[in-house]
């Protein structure tokens, strides 16, 4: 084993490498520390000493050790867990010294390797947006509930926000800005039942603030479900206490959470207080821009408590949602005291004081459940609170939980060798996808998946194209969660047609931004953080997102064998929003061709034509091309389904045969702007617009991403320039394959020169900043499909980091990309791993990573599980059912429940 070990001084860090388990000979490296740069810098200098040199573990020689982490140095004046530092940096295990000594640096390095993959860490106490992103990055959940990552202790203020998300619950408010009054609809932020905090000899109860904490470290268990945060507190009286809090979601009862807290008084004998509440004094705080905006969603109705019990009920203002939240205070140490409570109109408080011996520990669990009238209709939601408060324990939901999680686990785990950074962050992935939609399996609930999931406010909780980027993932390991994804659609479809019916046309058309009732909830003006100026919004003409809802049906149907959903449900969508399409096309006669006016596509910088008063562009090619893929589904469709079922359901859409033979002719006379070089414009009229030298502008702001923001500051304006915020044009490679695209494109009369794929990446990768985190997702799938995989990697690394890198700075804050976390996961398995099991026939195409030995993972492909086993040369694939599948273009017969081995 290739090793470093490292001896951190004060002024400098000495690095010992060695190639023979950190036996002599070594090469010496002494790094000085200076002290005006970040700890961060400094420690970027160890790699840069190791330039060429392979390192597979680190040994800290003079480490500090705490219950918490046994890899934390002083240097400084500062501490930092220098093992989570080098482990982001070098993607290597560190280990301390003395766990070698005893273990041996094998068992060392593999158990911290197991370790690092399983828990997201972090040391410290951090600030402002810094850390609501690592509250965003700790929420536990179970997809009813959201409960952010933040100290049980605090309150929302500028460091902090202790933010619960219930699915579904949302409210309306109107707000007078300028001359304008501006309605929105947002995701409501719950009373805070969290807050758990302690008081020393009734003494003031303690609260988060940097003078008062020595050290603090807070790790979420992924595989367990679990966050637990240790603090070691010193108070102003010199009281010192150790206090852990373990928070986790009840799996099962989801309606339910549990909070157990540890306190440890080190250096004195006397009493304490625990105070517990559940505070309805908040409001909707998480995003700065929109606090120009009413964010007083709740009124509070009552109060009660008895026992070691306490309610509180209210609704939401105009919404009337209704709800109670319970919480219960335990004592594992007998006491001879009652709990005392008090109240006033927005909080209701519990407090319990016990006597303490120092060196003892005491632990208390506080339960809480959360009803709504949205999913709680029958029963009041006080009383069926307090029946399922009464059976609520700590004890339960953990055991709960941890089989949830042990079963869900076995079900979706991708398992990579050699890369200890893309396991632990899949793995991040992979637990977020179920904290923001686990109880949707259920079918007891009306809510989709927002795209900030249930951990923050940004885009106010609403539900956006972003599903199409997660339901793949969804329909293969949890279908009946899909399912239920698609029915939140299926019971908006009135709504659509409303809102299509409302700007004259016909069918259905989906909402931009969708969120109680599905009505549009995009909004006409937004805020220029730059300017501190209301910019015009035309984001609601991004009508591709019923192109998304058709996309995530076929994906389902597909994935899934879900034929009576498709005759039920699926068909009448499909229809609904053809329909809508083919009452937006407008003919040439002339040209014999169809366009699409007013639409925006993915790429949402270009708005409209410079100069025109016409809303929206025309013949934007992503919305072209799934439209034509679109009818052409509904073609086969048609074929392969009994004549009366989809007659039946034609009818029911009002889908005549008129449409039909309509939706052939504009399948095959859809307009695209394509040059003499093969490169297909984003929409008609692209070509014309001036390119943009990014370097310039690079030079005078840094970061670019946002660059429409900056160009308006400016006065001009981005859509008069060849630049684009994320993956637009070509999208359809994205959601499609080459050949389907291709197919498309030669039925729409257009035939491309070859290497025409390559050329077009590359143009639109010069011309895109990555505003979204989603352009990195899709550029990366387009790269690899291009076999630039230097590319690809880079791009996908980038959007595996983006959340718990906070990239964009300052947005996880706001809540996780929920739609990059689930497309990094498909792209791990469909694209790296070359399984595409989206379509009619299971294929395997493997692209596996240079930096990647080994991947693993299952999927279950129509009511089948498969489990695939990739490296470098072979392919390992198992089911339980007899079957032909593609692997390299060859058919390979699987055996049922016999492994199959296929090397090349």
């Amino acid at each position: 084993m290739r090793t470093i070990a490292l001896n951190v001084m004060q002024e400098s860090i000495e690095v010992a490498y060695s190639t023979n388990n950190n036996e002599p000979p070594f090469r010496q490296f002494m790094i000085t520390y200076n002290p005006d740069q970040a700890i961060g810098d400094n420690l970027e200098k160890i790699k840069v000493v190791l330039a060429g040199l392979p390192v597979d573990a680190a040994i800290l020689t003079n480490s500090l050790e705490y219950d918490f982490s046994d890899t934390v140095i002083g240097i400084n004046h500062q501490r930092i867990d220098i093992g989570l530092a080098l482990t982001n940096m070098l993607n290597i295990s560190v280990v301390c010294q003395r766990d070698v000594e005893e273990n041996g640096l094998q068992a060392a390095t593999d158990k911290k390797q197991r370790y690092n993959e399983w828990h997201l860490d972090y040391y410290g106490e951090y600030e402002k947006k810094r850390n609501y992103g690592q509250e965003a990055m700790l929420t536990v959940g179970n997809g009813y509930l959201g409960l952010r990552g933040a100290f049980v202790e605090s309150r929302a203020d500028e460091d902090n926000y202790p933010g619960t998300y219930v699915a579904g619950v949302y409210n309306q408010l109107t707000t007078k800005i300028g001359d304008r009054d501006v309605t929105n609809e947002d995701l409501v932020n719950m009373p805070n039942a969290q807050f758990l905090t302690f008081g020393v000899d009734h003494q003031p109860p303690f609260k988060i603030t940097s003078r008062d904490i020595q050290d603090i470290y807070r790790s979420l268990d992924l595989k367990h479900g679990t966050l637990t945060t240790m603090m070691r507190v010193q108070l102003s009286t010199g009281h010192v206490l150790n206090v852990t809090t373990t928070k986790m979601a009840n799996m099962q009862d989801w309606h339910q959470y549990a909070i157990k807290y540890t306190l440890t008084p080190v250096n004195f004998s006397g009493s304490i207080q625990i105070y517990s509440e559940i505070d309805g004094d908040v409001t909707n705080g998480n995003v700065d821009r929109y606090q120009d905006f009413d964010q007083h969603h709740i009124d509070i109705t009552g109060m009660s408590a008895h026992g070691n019990e306490m309610y509180l009920t209210g609704e939401t203002k105009t919404s009337k949602i209704g709800f109670t939240v319970g919480a219960s205070l335990l004592s594992e140490q007998p006491t001879d005291n009652d709990i005392e409570v008090t109240n006033d109109d927005k909080h209701i408080r519990q407090q319990l004081s016990t006597e303490v011996t120092a060196g003892q520990t005491y632990s208390f669990t506080k339960n809480v459940v959360i009803y709504t009238t949205l999913e709680t209709a029958e029963t009041p939601t006080m009383s069926t609170a307090s029946e399922a408060l009464a059976k609520a324990s700590y004890k339960q939901t953990k055991k709960q939980s941890l089989a949830y999680w042990k079963s869900t686990w076995d079900n979706f785990d991708i398992q990579i060798d050699n890369d200890i950074t893309s396991q632990k962050l899949t793995r991040v992935n992979l637990f977020h996808t179920m904290v923001s939609a686990a109880a949707n399996e259920s079918g007891e609930l009306d809510a989709s998946v927002g795209a900030r999931g249930l951990h923050g406010e940004a885009y106010r909780g609403h539900v956006f194209w972003d599903e199409m980027f997660i339901m793949p993932f969804y329909s293969l390991h949890f279908p009946k969660l899909a399912k239920q994804l698609l029915m939140y659609r299926y019971r908006r479809l009135d709504a659509a047609k409303a809102y299509a019916k409302s700007e004259n046309y016909d069918g259905a058309m989906f909402p931009w931004q969708s969120g109680e009732t599905g009505d549009e909830q995009s909004q006409f003006v937004h805020l220029n953080p730059i300017t501190h100026t209301w910019d015009p919004d035309n984001s609601r003409l991004q009508r591709h997102v019923s192109l998304a809802i058709a996309y995530n049906i076929i994906t389902y149907v597909n994935v899934a064998g879900d034929r009576k959903f498709m005759k039920q449900y699926g068909l009448e969508m499909l229809l609904s929003i053809a329909k809508f399409w083919l009452s937006t096309v407008t003919y040439d006669k002339k040209a014999d061709r169809y366009s699409i006016p007013h639409v925006m596509g993915p790429d949402e910088f270009h708005e409209n034509y410079p100069n025109s008063d016409e809303p929206g562009l025309t013949n934007n090619a992503y919305t072209n091309i799934m439209v034509a893929w679109l009818f052409n589904i509904l073609s086969t469709i048609r074929t392969d389904m009994k004549a009366a079922d989809f007659k039946d359901v034609a009818e029911r859409s009002a889908f005549d045969e008129t449409l039909f033979t309509k939706m052939t002719d504009v399948a095959h006379k859809l307009k695209l702007d394509i040059n003499d070089n093969g490169i297909i414009g984003q929409f008609e009229g692209y070509f014309k617009l001036p390119s943009m030298n990014f370097d310039n502008y690079r030079s005078k702001y840094g970061d670019i991403s946002r660059i429409d923001r900056i160009l308006k500051a400016e006065g001009k304006t981005p859509d008069a320039y060849q630049v684009a915020k994320q993956a637009d044009t070509l999208m359809p490679y994205y959601t499609l394959s080459i050949d389907e695209v291709g197919h498309i494109l030669g039925q729409l009369g257009y035939q491309l020169p070859k290497e025409y794929l390559t050329k077009n990446i590359q143009y639109y990768l010069n011309r895109t900043t990555h505003g979204s985190t989603l352009s990195r997702i899709v550029y990366s799938v387009l790269t690899e499909m291009d076999d630039n995989m230097d590319q690809s990697w880079s791009l996908f690394s980038t959007a595996l980091f983006s959340d718990y890198y906070d990239i964009q700075g300052g947005t996880t804050a706001e809540g996780i990309h929920l739609g990059v976390m689930g497309a990094t996961l498909m792209i791990e398995t469909r694209n790296y791993g070359g399984v595409d099991s989206l379509g009619p026939q299971l294929e395997i195409h493997p692209h596996l990573p240079a930096q990647w030995q080994r991947l693993h993972f299952k999927q279950l492909i129509r009511g089948h599980w498969f489990e695939f086993t990739i490296t470098h040369h072979q392919i390992s694939v198992k089911t339980d059912t007899k079957v032909t599948i593609q692997i390299l273009g060859q058919p390979v017969a699987l055996t049922p429940n016999k492994e199959t081995i296929y090397d090349y």
